[in-house]
């Protein structure tokens, strides 16, 4: 009797992948949703000391950090919390949150999405952010629209790097 096929398997060294910057922080491919029949993509995010993203929710997927390196602030509705390496968080779709360098190092975290597909955006618009700034005012918002992203700037979300407004 003949075994079958073993299934693909794909391998991602220390180091590898493809990076890029997304304006405020950076992203590095690691899993990308072809390399798990969907089900979800892995990207590592660098954040530089003074990093902020900007606040915006999902419509679409989930997503769920693991901070490996410095200290990262997470707001997540009402909810807020910083966490250092090792720490986990859960980020719903639907719900607006926001992410900075909350301490005084370069921080990083392993972002893993649910299901795969936004790791496309960050490619995009990585790609956009090459050459400077994006030759359009409206060319983030129609990036972010087709892909499900909303950005919005709820009361209480940090507008530095440095603590709460």
């Amino acid at each position: 009797m003949t075994e079958p096929p073993a299934p693909p398997l794909t391998i991602v060294r220390p180091g590898e992948g493809d990076e890029g910057y997304l304006g405020s922080i950076g992203v590095a491919f690691k899993l990308w949703g072809a390399d798990t029949n969907g089900a979800v993509s892995v990207v590592e995010h660098p954040f530089p000391v003074g990093a902020l993203v900007p606040p915006h929710l999902h419509t679409r997927e989930d997503e769920y950090s693991i901070v490996t390196g410095g200290e990262i602030g997470f707001r997540s509705g009402d909810r807020e919390v910083v966490l250092g390496a090792g720490g986990y968080i859960t980020k719903p779709r639907g719900e607006l949150h926001t992410m900075w360098n909350a301490g005084p190092v370069p921080a990083r975290m392993i972002e893993i999405i649910s299901p795969a597909g936004f790791e496309h955006f960050f490619r995009e618009l990585a790609e956009m952010l090459a050459d400077g700034p994006p030759s359009t005012e409206d060319a983030i918002p129609t990036l972010a629209a087709k892909y499900g992203l909303q950005f919005g700037n709820p009361t209480g979300c940090p507008t530095s790097s440095h603590g709460m407004a």
